[in-house]
């Protein structure tokens, strides 16, 4: 038996068996780790399955009673708007019902201070019935105008405080610009 005594070929033939060989245990351990790699995603997954669901789960609880607390929140606030527009309601009435008398009582000081003022000052009961008269319808026209000027405009909004240092704007005018 001839050992060295080999061709070519034998030689291609023993390279691709130990070739092939090579591949078919690289392939195996490639296999082998993939597997161990599959095994650790499989746990992983059902870990975080069986941690997360629990908390999502709770999530949807929680999001469930905050909407039912929402809920209560919206007839919380549509019952304040409806106390609010009640009380408006109820203000306009009393103010209404206050203002007329307020107007005539009003109207009927300034009449009695002309009258009185024109009378000790002409020396004439006519004349000082006149300017009373004239007073009154006068005083009564301008209040119902303030009232009904002061009805329209919103309130005017509060204006910060300077700060330190800087001086303060008298009342009625507006803020220097800085």
């Amino acid at each position: 038996m001839l050992v060295l005594a080999s061709t070519a070929g034998d030689v291609a033939y023993y390279g691709l068996a130990v070739f092939l060989v090579a591949i078919g245990l690289g392939t195996a351990f490639m296999l082998f780790k993939l597997g161990q790699t599959f095994g650790r995603l499989s746990s992983f997954i059902a870990g975080t399955e069986r941690d997360l669901l629990p908390v999502i789960v709770k999530t949807g609880g929680t999001v469930d009673r905050i909407n039912h607390q929402l809920d209560k929140a919206d007839v919380v606030t549509d019952s304040a708007v409806s106390i609010a527009e009640s009380a408006d309601t109820a203000v306009r009435a009393v103010s209404y019902a206050i203002t007329t008398p307020v107007e005539k009582a009003s109207a009927f000081a300034a009449g009695v201070a002309h009258g009185v003022a024109s009378l000790k000052k002409k020396r004439d009961p006519g004349e000082a019935m006149r300017a009373a008269k004239d007073a009154a319808a006068q005083r009564e026209r301008d209040l119902h105008e303030d009232l009904a000027a002061a009805e329209r405009e919103p309130p005017a909004a509060p204006r910060e405080p300077p700060a330190q240092g800087e001086p303060r704007a008298p009342e009625g005018e507006p803020p220097a610009a800085a």
